[in-house]
């Protein structure tokens, strides 16, 4: 059984299973915060890998609980890099896969003062302006560069730094293709739906045979992005291994690299004000200061 959670002032609080915490009204309405209320700070939000899809509209479900609790709260920016959705078969596919209500979650966040940019991932690559019209969003392109005052960071997905994956990287550049991708879009949905649905199984497939280290970053291409970006603070997803690297520029100049997770285990989600920046995941989470 999928477990339900609340928002809490620390984050989002898993529950053991449905109806089995029963809080007082009082204590249920002041959970209902995202982040600390003390804190009355302008705060930057980065989420990746939901995989939303319409074969689990518990997590549909909860994806939109999650937008509505930054709505009353001091953030001010979402970004979403990349895999938002299981998979995606062009702009004009969002009512044939259910997804329609995701998109008017994000409306209702954009038009509520949300700024919310959208990379896209390696499932979610064909996703347009179109989308972006319809929800609110701003499409950014990777790598993307985002100064909050205190700190330059490098967004990325993160696929791209898994180079020890030859097989996806081959993938990749041929998906990332405008002649591919137009060949592909002027196919029926339902034909693009059959092609995607035999990927996602070879995907799947292929996988489970592959050494679990080439399907990490590969720390050289970590660092020559670092070094092209002349950051010290890179944040992406891709990997479902959430945690705060540290790390270097190859001219020894420290560095940070945060892996935002998967929501398999509830909301995943990085948080990043004044110079701080806190690591959300499976309940528990991870502070450290990043301003230089």
């Amino acid at each position: 059984m999928r477990r339900s959670f609340i928002a809490t002032d620390a984050g989002f609080l898993w529950l053991p299973a449905e109806g089995s915490v029963k809080l007082p009204d009082r204590e249920l309405h002041n959970t209902l915060t995202f982040f600390d209320k003390n804190k009355r700070r302008m705060s930057t939000v980065f989420i990746s890998d939901l995989h939303l899809s319409p074969d689990d509209s518990d997590l549909m479900g909860h994806f939109q609980f999650f937008l509505e609790n930054l709505l009353p709260k001091n953030t001010r920016r979402l970004y979403i890099l990349g895999d938002l959705f299981e998979y995606w078969l062009g702009d004009d596919s969002a009512s044939y896969l259910s997804q329609t209500p995701v998109e008017q979650s994000l409306k209702r966040a954009s038009d509520a003062g949300i700024d919310t940019f959208l990379m896209r991932g390696n499932r979610d690559f064909l996703l347009g302006e179109a989308f972006c019209d319809r929800t609110g969003c701003r499409l950014i392109e990777e790598p993307h560069f985002l100064d909050d005052g205190h700190q330059r960071a490098l967004l990325l997905h993160g696929d791209s730094l898994c180079t020890d994956d030859i097989e996806h990287q081959k993938f990749r550049t041929i998906v990332r293709s405008l002649d591919w991708q137009k060949g592909f879009l002027e196919k029926t949905i339902s034909e693009r739906n059959q092609l995607a649905l035999q990927v996602r199984y070879r995907s799947e497939q292929g996988k489970s045979i592959k050494p679990m280290d080439i399907m990490d970053v590969n720390a050289r291409a970590v660092t020559d992005e670092l070094d092209k970006a002349a950051v010290r603070l890179m944040i992406h997803g891709h990997t479902h291994r959430p945690d705060i690297h540290r790390t270097h520029r190859s001219d020894g100049t420290p560095a940070l690299r945060v892996v935002l997770g998967d929501w398999s285990q509830g909301p995943s989600y990085a948080e990043l004000a004044a110079g701080h920046l806190t690591l959300h995941h499976a309940g528990s989470h991870r502070g450290i200061d990043v301003a230089q």
